[in-house]
């Protein structure tokens, strides 16, 4: 089994053709602001639907910080958006970081359950959720590669950064000195 490539891009997360794109959800799945409103305004009236009926059925108290669901991707590229909840830094004395490692050890492995061979992933946890870029790369970048050393199939995973200084941090701690 090799390690998959990991790349890291300035882009739109909706835009991306992967198999599987990750949502910096909130805990509702309902849908919100971020990458979070991008993705459900991007995907259409069926992702809400479907959030709607894994709340129903899976999650009725809303998707617990650091764990992963899968659902259709609608109208978007992809087909599958795979939902995680990042940790709030202020929530935490660390800020949670092993909660934020946790969400993409949990994205990969729902990547592997759904048969994804590439995901894109966000800047989990960074914007409202209070994460700085330069703290949550490293940790990111950590646990993909751990993850995939011992147990995926995902044969590529992107970060897909919005804005330049998410962009230079995940870059940075892609190619550390």
């Amino acid at each position: 089994m090799s390690s998959p490539i990991i790349e890291v891009i300035r882009g739109d997360i909706t835009a991306q053709t992967t198999d599987a794109i990750v949502n910096a959800a909130n805990s509702s799945l309902m849908g919100g602001g971020g990458v979070d409103g991008a993705i459900h305004a991007a995907a259409g009236p069926e992702l809400l639907a479907e959030c709607m009926r894994v709340r129903s059925e899976d999650y009725p108290d809303g998707l617990p910080t650091g764990a992963a669901i899968a659902t259709g991707a609608g109208a978007l590229a992809a087909s599958f958006v795979i939902h995680t909840v990042g940790p709030r830094a202020w929530e935490y004395p660390d800020g949670g970081a092993g909660l934020l490692a946790e969400c993409h050890r949990s994205c990969l492995a729902e990547a592997r359950r759904v048969g994804a061979r590439s995901i894109a992933f966000p800047a989990i946890s960074c914007g409202v959720y209070g994460w700085r870029p330069i703290d949550a790369a490293p940790i990111a970048l950590r646990a993909v590669r751990e993850e995939s050393a011992h147990d995926t199939s995902v044969e590529l995973v992107r970060f897909v950064l919005f804005n330049d200084d998410a962009y230079t941090h995940f870059r940075s701690a892609l190619t550390p000195d």
